[in-house]
């Protein structure tokens, strides 16, 4: 189903091309959406060769099991160079397998589409239910200056907590998926995804 909505929501924009175990959910979306419609194994070798993944952008994992969709994303990126791995984690206690492992790991299928489709302008916060884990925001915070307490450190060195996760950094034209050793710079727009209760926290340390 969550692969279904992302399909015909990105579909009118972009080429998608969905791989589904299930030969009746191929069908359904072969005449519900614009995407091409691949029945197969996304953990497979052959089938991601089939569906050409060396030519994607952006390589979406969304399956209900989380060993699927992190073997999927990670096959994705080291036998087809995807330069950017989105996947949903149904358990939040694998999120931080999945970021460490360069994996964009989030929890709704919301935030998967806005990350997929960049479209958080400055200021925005979106707050949304996940689950039974309670509320997520993705934000989006300007770097000023120099004086911000953040800037001239490397991600590693800010001390965040662990409910917060860089998702990108927006610095001029460039989009950055930040690693630990990526160094914040003045000027910069990072997009974060943080628990309610510490999105205050993590505002206060990136400004």
């Amino acid at each position: 189903m969550v692969g279904a909505f992302l399909a015909q929501d990105l579909s009118d924009k972009h080429t998608v091309v969905v791989i589904e175990k299930n030969p009746d959910r191929c069908e359904r979306l072969a005449t519900a959406t614009r995407a091409m419609v691949i029945n197969g194994d996304a953990c497979d070798f052959r089938t991601q060769q089939e569906a050409r993944v060396e030519k994607a952008d952006v390589f979406a994992a969304v399956t209900g099991d989380d060993d699927d969709n992190l073997v999927a994303c990670q096959l994705a990126r080291t036998s087809f160079d995807v330069p950017r791995a989105v996947a949903r984690v149904n358990n939040p206690k694998n999120e931080r397998i999945f970021n460490l492992m360069g994996i964009e790991a989030i929890s709704s299928t919301t935030v998967i589409g806005h990350l997929i489709e960049e479209e958080t302008t400055i200021g925005d916060v979106i707050t949304l239910h996940v689950m039974k884990k309670g509320k997520l925001a993705i934000i989006e915070v300007d770097i000023p200056d120099l004086t911000c307490s953040s800037c001239g450190k490397a991600v590693k060195d800010l001390g965040l907590p662990e409910e917060c996760v860089l998702v990108s950094i927006i610095r001029g034209d460039e989009v950055i998926v930040p690693n630990g050793d990526i160094v914040v710079e003045a000027g910069d727009s990072v997009i974060a995804v943080t628990s309610v209760e510490k999105e205050a926290q993590l505002k206060k340390i990136l400004t």
